[in-house]
This record gives C-alpha cells, structure tokens and sequence, in this order.
C-alpha cells in the first residue's frame, strides 16, 4: 500500500512538473505594460518633467507550458499564438533582434516625423545596410548574422541600398566579393561568393535587407526603451519629442496612452495585440487612447472577410473593460496633435 501512495506522489509530482515546465511550441499573448514615455526620451539631455503622461503600449509574449496553455484558454485579453507564426521561421536570437531593428527605425521615425512637424531641420546619416534575413543557399550565411550592418563591399561605400545593390548585380555569380561589416560595435570582414538570385535572375548575397540610417538633430534627441522592441510605440514617441521640441504642454496634466507604427512622414500604422494594449492603458487610469484607424479595403476583406481594423478592435475591448478611457481614431501625427489641441 505504501509503494502505491509513493508510486502515486512521484507521478503526481511528474505530472505536475510537466504542467508547469514543458515547453510548447506556442506563445501566450498577454496585456503588458503602459509606460510613460518621458522615462525613455531625453530631448537636449532632459527629460520631461511636465504634469501628465504620453505612455507607450506593450504586449507580453511568453513560452507556453499545458498550465499556462490553459490557463490563458480561459483568461479573457489572453491569445494562444503558434510559435511558427509568430517567429516565421526565425530562431530566439534572430527574433530578438529583429523586434530591436523595429524599434530602432521606430525611433528614427518618430524622431524625423516630430522634427518635420515642428518645421526644424535634421540629417540623416547613412550607415549601410541592414541585414534582416538569409536565403537557403546564400554563401554568407553563417558568416554574416541577422542585425549585421553592411557598410562596404569591396572596398566601396554607399549612400543607400538601391546603389549598393546596383553595385551587386553588376558583378558575376561566383565572383568572390569583400564584405565589411559592423556587429555590436566592432567591426569584421568576410570574402564569399556571390549566388544565383531567382526572378530575375542575377548575382547577390542571398538577403533581404533595407537602409540602416541614424537621425542627428539639433536638440539632440536620445531614446532608449529599455529590452522593449517592435515599431508600435512610434506615434507616442512622436508625440512626446514634438511637445518637448515646442515646448506645447499637449498632456494638460492627462494621461495619454495609444499606440502605432509612424512613417518618416507622420503617417500612423496599423499594429498587433491593440485590445491588450487597451486594457494596458485602463490598467494605468489613462484618460485617452488613440487607436490607428487603418483603412478597411476591398482587397483586404476578399483575403479576410471577418478583418476589423485597429480602431474597431480597440472600441470593442474598451466596451468589454466597461472604461470610460476615450479611444481616439487617429491616421497620422496630425491627427493625434489636433485632437489634444481641441479637447482640453
């Protein structure tokens, strides 16, 4: 009888173990934080000291165990995400850096798009390309790594990636080429063969890649977030460089939560995870939240019929929070600005 009882707890325990530590492959999606985004920003090495708040947004990801699985089945403002979908096919190290690339051109962005607004100059400096991704047969895989930065090949530098990948396709498949290139702040070099590119046809390194540029700016403006990445919080970004570059008190002592992609040219973006994102902001007692109000198009409906947009998403998880939080629609820097101006 007592081998039963040990038996039974040693398999309970087991059981037990396995509930709580087995990983899964899928991530729970969960309400994160809304924080403000004065403790991340300094314009001419100070922060905002002002009454109110602009937070910025976040949504928690982590691993998923069979507790937590069902536990977040069961728990409203909870999403079950497979881990293939939301990765794509990266690994943990190339996702984490590639969530850090988002927010460093969401910063560029935000910044560019403040300083546009307020009608102050700025320049951009090129630092070369961005490496985002590898193709299966690419020679310069495992030479080169995801959040690399390209700044010279064969000993040539150039001012943006369409001339650099000018410069490629004029070059043979197979010819070997030099490649310089920075890796947290040290710079190393590598000589592979160019491959065979597909449609059309031509030479290549085999990645994907955009320009990596950096923002200078007379106030400096200088943003750190911490372990935070993606390109959601540019719009409050925005918001909080503009008020403290014109010295408008846009906040009235309010706390203004939203969330958003930004373009270079003020435009606001869809994102993901807005209804967590909401109870986020309700958490915090915000009085605002501005919710992109991204267009709804024919084309999207026949890939998507049941496809809601971020503002329609947003209203229905306030309606479910009961809050009396304002969910503002909002396309563009403009948008948000004029609104905070006119409803005091």
């Amino acid at each position: 009888m007592k081998k039963h009882r040990k038996l039974i707890v040693i398999v309970g325990i087991l059981v037990l173990l396995v509930a709580l530590f087995l990983p899964l492959p899928f991530f729970i999606e969960s309400p994160g934080s809304a924080q403000p985004t004065a403790d991340s920003i300094t314009v001419n090495q100070h922060h905002d000291q002002r009454a109110g708040k602009f937070l910025f947004t976040t949504v928690e990801l982590s691993s998923a165990t069979p507790l937590s699985l069902i536990w977040a089945a069961c728990t409203p403002f909870h999403d079950i995400e497979a881990r293939q979908e939301v990765m794509a096919g990266d690994n943990t190290k190339e996702y984490l850096q590639m969530q850090s690339y988002f927010m460093e051109n969401a910063s560029n962005s935000a910044i560019e798009a403040a300083f546009k607004k307020a009608h102050r100059s700025y320049t951009k400096e090129y630092l070369g390309i961005y490496v985002m991704s590898f193709l299966k047969n690419s020679h310069f895989k495992g030479h080169l790594q995801v959040g690399d930065t390209v700044s010279e090949i064969d000993g040539h530098r150039f001012s943006s990636s369409q001339a650099f990948i000018k410069y490629v396709k004029a070059q043979k498949v197979n010819q070997l080429v030099t490649v310089k290139y920075q890796r947290h702040g040290k710079t190393h070099q590598t000589k592979q063969k160019l491959m065979a590119m597909t449609h059309p046809r031509r030479p290549g390194l085999g990645i994907s890649l955009v320009d990596h540029v950096r923002i200078r700016t007379t106030p400096k403006v200088a943003i750190n977030a911490g372990d935070i990445g993606g390109p959601s919080a540019g719009l409050m970004f925005s918001l909080q460089i503009y008020s403290q570059l014109t010295k408008q008190n846009l906040t009235k002592g309010r706390k203004i939560a939203g969330t958003g992609t930004i373009s270079s040219q003020g435009k606001v973006g869809p994102i993901g995870g807005i209804d967590k994102k909401v109870y986020a902001a309700n958490r915090e007692h915000a009085q605002i939240f501005f919710a992109p109000n991204d267009r709804v198009t024919k084309k999207i409906l026949k890939v998507d019929p049941h496809y809601e947009n971020n503002y329609t998403i947003a209203k229905k998880a306030a309606a479910r929070l009961n809050t009396k939080m304002k969910i503002v629609p909002v396309k563009s820097l403009d948008d948000a600005y004029n609104y905070l101006k006119t409803h005091q």
